[in-house]
């Protein structure tokens, strides 16, 4: 979707100066910047739909936070509606819009194009919300001249030309995690200030370097205890639930077992004979 200034309100009327004016300059919480692009893609929605005004209501319903939180996240940007009427819908696309800093081209370079670097590459919701993958990158001969999305697949040789050339500020690592802190000083020392790294593993950036990490088991974790909860399980320290558990789980169980005292049985690993504990691979990625 095409982000242009909308024009004029009844009910609203921008405030010139806070185009102008930087949102750490405001003093913005990060957890509101957090929530931002949950109002953008609800109020995308709204507009795709020709709706007009919104109350904080039902916005805040459909970006599943409470109305209070809604009202105090937008005092922020200097947005308050109107007594009666709501939110002007297409003023708040384009408010949260320039907040984030959308209503500009951000070029992105991709690191690592295996599955993930393919499927992102793929993504078609950058272009439209102001993003544009100005380069895939990777350091696998076998990889390297290959295609996603139409974009040729160019080695981490021509990162620092293309990260200059191209004016890059953000950097995707979609590696290996033993490769992505190498990949991540690259780009650091290439100009790159914001990553957003998808390797299951904690890197170090120096001050002025943000990172957002995005680990899917991570999410997957949090959802099994909501699910294990849900079922009316708990936790026990004699077996149980243990029994389903991934090889190493069920291994250091065993180990705090011996070390209270407990019972020395060895936890044998559920699959093929001969299969030990350490055959299997973790469901639990390193954080």
């Amino acid at each position: 979707m095409a982000i242009g200034r909308p024009t004029q309100s009844s009910s609203q009327t921008p405030d010139a100066g806070a185009a102008r004016r930087p949102s750490r300059a405001r003093g913005i919480p990060e957890a509101t910047v957090a929530r931002l692009p949950l109002y953008l893609r609800a109020l995308t929605a709204l507009s795709e739909r020709s709706v007009p005004t919104v109350s904080s209501e039902e916005l805040a319903t459909a970006a599943g936070v409470n109305s209070a939180k809604l009202r105090k996240d937008f005092s922020y940007l200097g947005s308050y509606g109107t007594r009666g009427v709501g939110y002007d819908v297409e003023y708040l696309v384009y408010q949260i819009s320039r907040e984030l800093g959308l209503t500009q081209d951000w070029p992105v370079v991709i690191v690592g194009i295996g599955n993930l670097g393919h499927a992102l590459a793929n993504y078609g919701g950058f272009a439209s919300r102001g993003f544009r993958v100005a380069a895939l990158l990777d350091a696998d001969p076998a990889v390297v001249g290959s295609s996603a999305a139409g974009l040729p697949v160019r080695h981490m040789d021509e990162l620092e030309a293309i990260v200059a050339g191209q004016q890059v500020s953000i950097g995707v690592i979609t590696t290996p995690p033993g490769a992505a802190q190498q990949v991540c000083d690259r780009l650091v020392e290439a100009g790159v200030t914001s990553i957003l790294n998808f390797a299951p593993t904690v890197l170090t950036v120096p001050d002025g370097v943000d990172v957002r990490k995005v680990d899917l088991s991570i999410e997957l974790q949090i959802l099994a205890f909501h699910e294990q909860r849900k079922a009316g399980e708990e936790p026990t320290q004699d077996g149980g639930m243990l029994d389903r558990a991934p090889g190493p789980v069920r291994a250091a169980a065993a180990k705090l077992r011996r070390a209270a005292g407990g019972t020395a049985k060895a936890e044998p690993a559920k699959g093929k004979p001969g299969k030990g504990t350490e055959g299997e691979r973790s469901a639990v990625m390193p954080a």
